[in-house]
């Protein structure tokens, strides 16, 4: 199943919206797969997959309110959180923004549908940084909209 969508023309936009040099089409390509990449291993519950594409630094922000620092915390509470909640996690990219050349916003519409047939609709925000030339998740903002 596909996990990621990709709005081209918002994408493309967004790469020379902010008159940055350096970035390619590859670079957003692979900001989009690494939250491909995150969403599968959510899914699976796959820790070495989420120990590889997160720095160890990453922080994440849920809905609930929790914030997570670290690697440990944040697979953990992810884990915790994947098992709690059962469901296919669908994360559609619908922008990504350049802040320099080794940083990056995705913007992405964040939707659980869970086994109990429920389905809960979010926004996530993704930092993506450039380390030795591979782009890996610093931090994760979930937002729950009012009124969901």
């Amino acid at each position: 199943m596909n996990r990621i969508g990709i709005m081209g023309i918002v994408l493309f936009a967004g790469f020379f919206s902010n008159g940055l040099r350096g970035q390619t089409i590859e670079d957003g390509k692979a900001i989009i797969d690494l939250v491909g990449m995150y969403a599968d291993a959510r899914d699976r519950v796959d820790t070495v997959l989420l120990a590889s594409i997160l720095t160890d630094d990453v922080d994440q922000l849920v809905s609930t309110g929790e914030w997570r620092y670290g690697k440990a915390a944040a697979i953990k509470g992810m884990g915790g959180s994947s098992r709690a909640n059962p469901g296919d996690r669908v994360l559609k990219v619908e922008r990504v923004r350049y802040l320099d050349e080794k940083c990056a916003l995705a913007d992405a519409r964040y939707v659980i549908n869970g086994e109990n047939g429920t389905e809960r609709k979010m926004w996530s925000t993704f930092i993506a940084v450039k380390v030795k030339g591979n782009w890996k998740i610093s931090g994760i903002r979930n937002m729950l909209p009012a009124g969901n």
